[in-house]
């Protein structure tokens, strides 16, 4: 019975509740990602050089983890959802079972594949011999990555994201830790070395991860097949192969979407390798200069990447979570529903991401010195990034809608046509030397833009979302700007007697305090708006107390 209370529980998570859920763990997620990557870059022999070398190998990692495993929560979830809305326990767990062998031979297949070629890859691919180092120790991770996406995948459709974020925060934690203390344990070393060293901690992390969801899955077993054995409506009527066709017909579309995704990033680290290599040709006279400045200008680029996807592992949060919310809803037809939590997710995303953009323009060259002390240099790629950041998290907004209305392709179809411009753009925009790494934050601007244009025109015609371009843009804009200027100011004066860190942290505290107020005063939460977020009406009684809201 203690099993099926836990069920039952998490079935009963709201939609808020899982969104906060998965905001807190992707922040702590990304908060701990920023801490080891800031500290190895700032150990001495690593550098922008051997994050240049930690960043290549993983791009070629995270491609074949895409073939195996990526977008593939997000299918079993829809699946589920959508068998569990109508009382199908059974066929909700067939769909699990299947996928959970299909997807763990793939990612066993592409495991074996990135090992065994990982020579062939740094050296004919990458032009960087060295990097084959990282992509070996990575190689066991894509198996066990596969098999963790399926259960995530599921329990998500059973209305719970605690196996997501749970396992999710874990990863990161050992992560963290391990990758510290392998890059230290290598000091001296060739920093290919280096690099390699701190990418076995990822294997073994996902190794303990996957450890985890196993246990979690185990000790809610006999909740499953409870709430299977006390099934009333008829199981899904479906061969194995029409269940396995079903499964790859949704994940097919979207694992291109998130491999066109990851082949963007892909794109940057091939073009980027070989591009400022020929920029720099007739200015550096070595091959092994070049090489060097290859990585330095990959790493600098890759260190700004890991700044801006703090915000936006926050607004994510979202797509992850709207997904089996709007699929469950579109199957017993509930379209109110799906109107008001694709509505709010978007505007909630403008709220949490323009004043992140303001602040990181604000702040770009304190906040570089602040976490980066040894490697300061990349402020104006920082600045010039935030406007990706606001595509892209208006866009996990738009995809999530899109993925629940089962248009699964047309994301893929948009990136895919974002990717042919972006290569267009770094192969002519990097290899001149007066441009270089610039034209991978052009051609990723670019990208993002093609996505939000083409992504936006099918979902309005899946549904007309209520959105108020005063109040749930304007509004959040002015707030975000005079936000940015107050923290701006607020550095330049306290700099010259406090110091950069003192100054910074005062000047990013000042600006979410006079943020919060300004988003309070122009009253850009609704009743309703407020009533979303998790304790809702608690924090909307004390709104009314304070005279801010009136009852």
């Amino acid at each position: 019975m203690e099993a099926q209370d836990k069920i039952k529980k998490e079935k009963g998570t709201s939609f808020m509740k899982n969104v906060a859920m998965l905001m807190a763990a992707q922040i702590l997620i990304k908060i701990l990602g920023f801490v080891y990557r800031l500290v190895i870059i700032n150990i001495e022999g690593f550098g922008d050089i051997g994050n240049g070398y930690y960043d290549a190998g993983y791009t070629v990692y995270s491609l074949l983890l895409t073939l195996s495993s990526v977008g593939i929560p997000t299918v079993i979830s829809k699946l589920v959802s959508e068998r569990v809305a109508i009382g199908d326990h059974r066929g909700a767990y067939r769909i699990f079972q299947t996928s959970l062998k299909i997807f763990t031979a793939i990612g066993a297949f592409f495991s074996i594949a990135l090992f065994f070629g990982a020579d062939l890859i740094a050296s004919k691919i990458l032009n960087v011999p060295n990097i084959k180092y990282v992509l070996m120790v990575l190689a066991p991770a894509i198996m066990f990555v596969a098999s963790s996406s399926v259960i995530r995948g599921y329990f998500a459709g059973l209305g719970s994201q605690k196996a997501t974020s749970v396992s999710q925060t874990l990863e990161q934690f050992f992560n963290c830790v391990l990758t510290i203390t392998f890059v230290y344990l290598l000091v001296g070393k060739d920093p290919a070395i280096m690099a390699a060293g701190g990418n076995v901690s990822t294997t073994l992390a996902i190794l303990i991860s996957f450890t985890y969801l196993y246990i979690f899955y185990r000790r809610r077993k006999k909740g499953i097949m409870f709430d299977c054995e006390e099934q009333t409506v008829p199981q899904e009527d479906k061969t194995p192969g029409k269940l396995i066709k079903t499964i790859f017909a949704i994940s097919i579309p979207m694992t291109i979407g998130s491999l066109i995704s990851v082949i963007n990033s892909m794109i940057d680290t091939v073009t980027i390798s070989n591009c400022i290599q020929t920029a720099f040709s007739g200015i550096l006279s070595t091959k092994a200069e070049l090489e060097a400045k290859a990585m330095e200008l990959s790493g600098l680029l890759s260190k700004v990447v890991t700044i801006i996807h703090l915000p936006l592992a926050i607004t994510g949060a979202f797509c992850t979570a709207l997904v089996p919310a709007i699929s469950s809803a579109i199957s017993v037809k509930d379209y109110k529903t799906v109107n008001k939590r694709l509505s709010f997710s978007f505007f909630a995303s403008l709220l949490i991401i323009l004043p992140c953009m303001a602040g990181l323009i604000a702040l770009a060259g304190p906040i570089l010195k602040l976490i980066y002390p040894n490697a300061q240099s990349g402020e104006k790629i920082l600045v010039l990034s935030t406007i990706t950041m606001i595509f892209c998290s208006i866009n996990y907004v738009i995809e999530g809608g899109l993925y629940g209305f089962g248009k699964v392709h047309i994301p893929a179809i948009a990136l895919g046509v974002g990717a042919v411009v972006k290569l267009i753009m770094n192969l002519w925009l990097i290899s001149n030397p007066n441009i270089n790494i610039y034209g991978a934050v052009y051609s990723s601007i670019a990208c993002q833009v093609i996505l939000f244009a083409i992504c936006m025109y099918y979902l309005n015609k899946e549904i007309k979302l209520q959105i108020s371009f005063k109040n749930h843009i304007l509004k959040p804009a002015i707030a975000s700007g005079i936000m940015g200027a107050l923290a701006y100011f607020a550095y330049k004066i306290l700099v010259n007697v406090a110091g950069n860190a003192i100054s910074t942290i005062t000047a990013i505290a000042l600006g979410v305090i006079s943020y919060v107020i300004l988003v309070l005063v122009m009253k850009m939460l609704t009743k309703e708006d407020i009533y979303m977020i998790p304790f809702g009406t608690k924090i909307y009684s004390v709104l009314v107390k304070l005279k801010i809201y009136k009852e």
